[in-house]
């Protein structure tokens, strides 16, 4: 049975360009110290139908937290009707982040551009608490780029790099990258040595 799908709506400011996406389970690791540069500031709902103010009226029911069940959403499927065209998940993402339920919330994101090859936990550390993300920060972009649209995902040969915590609490990374057919979603822990390339498009808070 087909489940609700949930209406994301998507506020961008673009502040510079030059952005592109790969996806891979094992590409974060070393590298020097992490230079981001900062770009768009995104704004993304999936309570919120499109067109709706970001802020309710002030005499507006307070609304019922909803819960994102992670395995509900993220699936492979590359049929014409899917939600969001997903050509693969990565086993490390399927065993450590799609067991998480989480709350809907309206988001605000930040998007930065690496500069210099570095590992992913150096990233995380120039972040510092602006870092974290969920898996339903990432699903409300996937939503508004289903079948591989331009917007704040990147669709060409950088990655999408977002810090999340899985099923245990621990923080990980999980990247996306546009493959043609569909997303394609991996997973690595957080301090892999390997290093991100410049273009790498970076989500926080």
């Amino acid at each position: 049975m087909r489940r609700l799908a949930l209406n994301p709506c998507l506020v961008i400011v673009l502040v510079a360009s030059g952005f592109g996406a790969y996806a891979d389970e094992n590409k974060a690791g070393g590298g020097s110290s992490a230079s981001l540069a900062p770009h768009a500031k995104i704004e993304c709902s999936l309570k919120r139908k499109p067109g709706e103010p970001l802020d309710p009226p002030s005499t507006a029911a307070i609304p019922v937290a909803e819960s994102f069940v992670a395995s509900e959403h993220f699936r492979e499927d590359i049929t014409p009707n899917a939600p969001v065209k997903i050509s693969w998940l990565g086993a490390t993402f399927a065993r450590r982040f799609a067991v998480k339920v989480e709350t809907t919330d309206d988001t605000s994101l930040q998007t930065h551009v690496l500069n210099n090859p570095v590992n992913a936990a150096q990233i995380a550390d120039e972040l510092g608490a602006r870092a974290e993300s969920k898996l339903a920060d990432i699903w409300c972009l996937l939503k508004l780029q289903a079948n591989g649209e331009s917007g704040a995902l990147q669709t060409s040969s950088a990655p999408n790099l977002f810090f999340v915590r899985d099923g245990a609490g621990d923080l990980g990374v999980v990247d996306a990258l546009w493959g043609g057919a569909g997303w394609e979603i991996g997973a690595s822990p957080l301090r892999n040595p390997r290093a991100w390339t410049p273009g790498t498009r970076v989500f926080s808070h």
